[in-house]
């Protein structure tokens, strides 16, 4: 594990790589599709990993390195690996680990795309998935066979912002010697280090708060040199690496998280608190709420609440219609983590793929929203809502 003696905000910003001849002052852009060699025992050292260098930025670029430099810091880690995007951190992932016949336990509570992946795609190659729900950890070591291999969960969960006892899940995962991971892009490296209580891997959505203004597409995935190296291995091969280009938009995005999430969060909160208070709403969920089933939780194991504010309208499905109709600042969007303020509606968007049955059982209803709240001024913010609402 990576240690430093530097605080958060100041590895963000000073780690880089090393500079080139011109001195520059913030990091180049290294936009090669490969690399020369000195010559053809350079060449041949190389290709046998007698030497750590790059090769092609399939393999590896000192742009998506340095990003992974830093991730690895702000997360406790020993080694990553970035992606093209979250999802293909979360597949590449799973399919680095997994063979035939191997079994996962999972929570309900899970992003839309990475359901389709254990209930649609993995059974394919005899690979099966084992719920339980957010709130039922009890059941958690009576779902693992000696097939698992793998305990699955995000915290908070997309989007019903539920928070999973990551310490206990990682004493489940240890005592049966099955490997944990989780997915934190909702709370960001800043807000929450999984690894700290457990957690083997830890898979971002880069996409999400760790860029904050909407501009790219990434995924990471970091955790142990011995896990990570299957990882690396099975995506050197089959290709989904994160572009230069973006790996440095990505890495100077990294130097403003903390500020950037800070001001996430206390909008979020403001929100929230707005919200429970209002007669036209039935239910608002936010973890640094004092009515979120699993506060005391969340104060244990984040920093703070996260952006993301799930509510219900009213008057169901048709209530809820008339809201997004009447939202005039705020994006529609799927996006979250932006600069901007985004509403969603996951029955009809994110989670649509899944039955309405598998929605109502991890809290989705008809008339869900999600909010992912931005960076303009919390004033404005209520105001849209309000008008909506009215």
């Amino acid at each position: 594990m990576r240690k430093s003696s530097k605080q958060f905000e100041t590895e963000a910003i000073r780690t880089q790589m090393e500079r080139t001849q011109f001195l520059e002052h913030s990091s180049p852009m290294y936009l090669t599709s490969s690399f020369v060699f000195e010559d053809a025992e350079d060449m041949r050292a190389s290709f046998a990993e007698e030497k750590d260098r790059n090769i092609y930025s399939r393999y590896s670029n000192p742009n998506s390195s340095e990003f992974i430099d830093k991730v690895c810091k702000m997360e406790g880690a020993e080694n990553g690996f970035a992606f093209a995007s979250g999802m293909a951190a979360v597949y590449s992932t799973l399919a680095a680990l997994l063979e035939s016949g191997d079994h996962v336990v999972s929570c309900k509570s899970i992003f839309g795309s990475t359901h389709t992946l254990f209930t649609q795609f993995f059974p394919k190659w005899n690979i099966t998935t084992s719920y339980f729900g957010a709130n039922d950890l009890d059941a958690v070591e009576g779902l693992i066979t000696p097939k698992t291999k793998i305990i699955y969960v995000e915290s908070p969960t997309n989007p019903g912002v539920d928070v999973l006892d990551l310490e206990r899940l990682g004493n489940i995962a240890k005592k049966h010697g099955v490997i944990f991971i989780i997915d934190n892009c909702f709370a960001s490296p800043y807000l929450q280090q999984p690894i700290k209580f457990g957690a083997d891997l830890v898979i971002h959505s880069g996409t999400k708060l760790m860029d904050g203004q909407g501009r790219v597409l990434a995924g990471i995935t970091v955790g142990s040199n011995e896990l990570v190296d299957k990882v690396y291995r099975f995506s050197r091969i089959t290709g989904p690496a994160l572009s230069p280009f973006n790996a440095w938009v990505l890495s100077k995005s990294l130097e403003t998280l903390a500020l950037r999430v800070d001001r996430h969060c206390s909008n979020a909160l403001e929100l929230a608190t707005y919200l429970e208070g209002h007669d036209k709403i039935e239910w608002v969920k936010y973890p640094f709420l004092k009515s979120h089933p699993q506060h005391e939780l969340a104060k244990k194991q984040m920093k703070a609440g996260g952006c993301v504010v799930a509510f219900e309208v009213k008057g169901g499905l048709e209530a809820g219609r008339k809201f997004f109709d009447n939202i005039e600042l705020l994006s529609l969007s799927a996006n979250l983590g932006d600069a901007r303020s985004i509403v969603t509606h996951p029955a009809s968007t994110t989670h649509s793929k899944l039955s309405k049955e598998d929605r109502e059982s991890v809290g989705i209803t008809d008339g869900m929203v999600r909010v992912s709240v931005g960076l303009e001024h919390i004033k404005d913010i209520i105001a849209d809502i309000e008008q909506a609402l009215e």
